[in-house]
């Protein structure tokens, strides 16, 4: 069959990318599901800063790469053996590729699956398949959602369903941003009612970030970020703070703020200069998440004598620590509730032939999350 669809054909090109074109949006093909695999509709896509890292060769992918890994949609079809989804079903996809029997599978800690993470590092479903193609040659997955494109073919493994009744328009942002951001603050750092959270980075990831923090009962939330409508944003979600990091040294105003510091502290943009901010803005015995994914050279320096004198914790978070088949009916149930609202994280929508454009935007730092709207 062919589909429309975002290919990612070269990194590192200078900005701006809608004179640049680093992705090529058009017609390729793309074969039926195979054993275990699904055909999915896509209905909405968001656009992240891990699909900018891969454009940008931060986080270098194998090219050509159909891009995009943060989605919503319907089945349209099943290959053989598949029993968790039906056509028909709504679907969020899960940017990990869950096996279900690796070694950390088997311990519970499925974002760090060794199968799927094989298979996202080599652009293939989690088979070793490739499904997608254009003029005869190959063009690849990325994690194994492929997010940009009118349809996609992926591991049932990549797939949660959710009720028939959740609206696409806005489902997508369960997949990423609301799986990394939330989920840091309650998996990862299991943030307790009452406590005093500092983020860093007013991003998609980093205002899920603080949605969670709110939803979790944290009495004391500051947001540190360099633009003044995410800072306003922020507070009107829930933040009780926020910092301008160009108003001076974020780390002493937040512990200033927070009379020695915060208890825990999410860096969530990605900079390893970041991340020594977030640790310096935690009290004694505070816990620091870095949750941003910088180019695979970044390093931060940390104070070792601070982190034993002090009993420092810094820990790392892959898409929030999560159990995607838990988490994210978990979060939709909250968005229900009206305890997640985060809808008011999407900065606008955009057209799939106007990708490169919204990738601009994305550089520039004026957004938080932006929908390409698909079907």
């Amino acid at each position: 069959m062919k589909t429309r669809s975002a290919v990612l054909v070269a990194a590192g090109r200078e900005r701006p990318y809608a004179s640049s074109t680093p992705i090529e949006v058009g017609e390729i093909d793309l074969d039926e599901p195979h054993d275990g695999e699904v055909l999915v509709r896509i209905a909405s896509a968001g656009l992240c800063h891990s699909d900018l890292s891969a454009v940008d060769g931060t986080r270098p992918r194998p090219l050509p790469i159909v891009l995009g890994h943060e989605a919503a949609g319907v089945v349209e079809r099943v290959g053989a053996g598949v029993t968790r989804v039906r056509p028909g079903q709504h679907v969020v996809f899960s940017y990990v590729p869950i096996c279900g029997y690796c070694e950390f599978c088997a311990a519970g800690r499925p974002a760090l699956c060794a199968n799927g993470t094989r298979a996202n590092g080599a652009g293939t479903l989690l088979s070793g398949g490739v499904r997608f193609s254009r003029g005869g040659e190959r063009v690849l997955h990325h994690l194994g959602v492929s997010a940009f494109s009118e349809r996609s073919v992926c591991a049932q493994e990549s797939l949660v369903p959710v009720p028939d009744d959740t609206p696409l328009g806005i489902a997508a942002l369960f997949g990423c941003a609301a799986l990394t951001g939330i989920g840091a603050v309650i998996n990862t750092a299991r943030v307790p009612a009452g406590a005093s959270v500092a983020i860093f980075g007013a991003g998609g990831v980093g205002l899920m970030g603080a949605l969670g923090a709110h939803a979790s009962g944290a009495l004391r939330i500051v947001v540190v970020d360099p633009v003044a409508s995410k800072r306003e944003l922020a507070r009107s979600l829930g933040a009780t703070d926020v910092v301008d990091p160009a108003a001076g040294d974020a780390a002493a105003q937040v512990r200033e703020l927070l009379e020695g510091g915060a208890e825990y502290s999410f860096e969530m943009a990605g900079n390893a200069k970041v991340l020594e901010q977030a640790v310096a803005a935690t009290r004694r015995g505070g816990t620091t998440v870095a949750v941003g994914l910088p180019s695979a050279a970044a390093t931060a320096a940390i104070g070792h004598s601070a982190l034993v004198g002090e009993e420092r914790t810094i820990k790392g978070s892959y898409m929030g620590s999560a159990v995607p088949q838990r988490d994210v009916p978990r979060y939709l149930a909250l968005w229900r509730a009206g305890r997640l609202p985060i809808e008011r994280l999407v900065s606008g929508e955009f057209a799939l032939d106007a990708i490169n454009a919204a990738l601009d935007a994305l550089a520039s730092g004026s957004v938080a999350r932006t929908i390409c709207r698909l079907s």
